[in-house]
């Protein structure tokens, strides 16, 4: 729960990912947050609109400056908002593949090298779209592995549409022979841990059953019927200093919710 919700300790920065499901039919739900959440740096994802229809002058107004990567507009969308300081932004991989596009951007936030990732949903096991996703998958690898350091402070954030294990969905049971479970999904994902990331929210929370994402149907969400797919991956050198994490369930509640959860995770700076 937030106590005092917008204060935190001095020395740290507060990063934070949220696949939002539609700016358009979330912003008013996303400047509430931000204004009491304060997050240091928010990731995006899911945006739905173009970089032209993006809101920069709304959330400008609150402090945060932003990039965003929104294709056509319609599907997919990243974005980056940040209040201390967007430096060095790329959007989409130098192989953007039509899969790809609209679902990676990279700034530097405070010296960190923050991404903002969406991955592709998979769909159904064996599919060309479960096979685009695995192949998404290896293509961040790559990226990570040319253009970032894992001995500097990288974190990746974002919807990665994979639960890391059986403890990250409600039942495992209910999952069997389903994607975001797979263990080609899981491997692949172990693969972009093992390039130099750590799952910084098992750094700070360790108990079972703490989801990011419901289904809007059959009340899943009332029964906490969920998976855990968001996901903050931060280089060992960052991730040594997370120190407080959350998943803002009250954000998952009332009126034309997403139908993910933030996550957010707090840094010392002051080592």
């Amino acid at each position: 729960m937030w106590v005092e919700q917008s204060w935190r300790p001095p020395g740290t920065l507060r990063i934070a990912t949220w696949n939002v499901n539609s700016l358009r039919a979330r912003m008013p739900r996303v400047e509430e947050w931000l204004q009491y959440a304060r997050p240091d740096v928010l990731c995006m994802q899911e945006t739905k609109v173009s970089d032209a229809a993006f809101p920069a002058m709304a959330f400008s107004a609150l402090g945060y400056d932003s990039a965003h990567h929104g294709g056509a507009g319609r599907w997919n969308g990243v974005a980056i908002l940040s209040r201390v300081g967007l430096e060095a932004v790329v959007a989409g991989f130098d192989t953007d593949s039509e899969e790809a596009e609209s679902r990676f951007i990279a700034a530097t936030c405070a010296g960190v090298r923050v991404c903002s990732v969406y991955v592709p949903n998979g769909r159904s096991v064996g599919s060309e779209h479960y096979v685009a996703k695995l192949d998404w998958l290896e293509e961040l690898r790559l990226h990570l592995e040319a253009s970032c350091d894992p001995k500097g402070d990288v974190v990746v954030c974002g919807d990665f549409n994979v639960a890391p294990e059986d403890r990250d969905v409600w039942d495992p049971a209910a999952f069997v022979g389903a994607t975001h479970v797979s263990d080609a999904e899981r491997k692949a994902l172990r693969a972009i841990l093992e390039w130099g990331l750590v799952d910084t929210f098992r750094e700070v929370r360790g108990e079972d059953r703490l989801f990011t994402w419901w289904d809007y149907r059959a009340g899943d969400f009332h029964q906490h019927r969920g998976m855990r797919i968001d996901l903050v991956l931060a280089t060992p050198g960052l991730a040594a200093r997370a120190q407080w994490a959350l998943i803002d369930r009250n954000a998952r509640k009332g009126k034309l919710p997403s139908d993910h959860a933030p996550l957010v995770i707090d840094f010392r700076t002051d080592d």
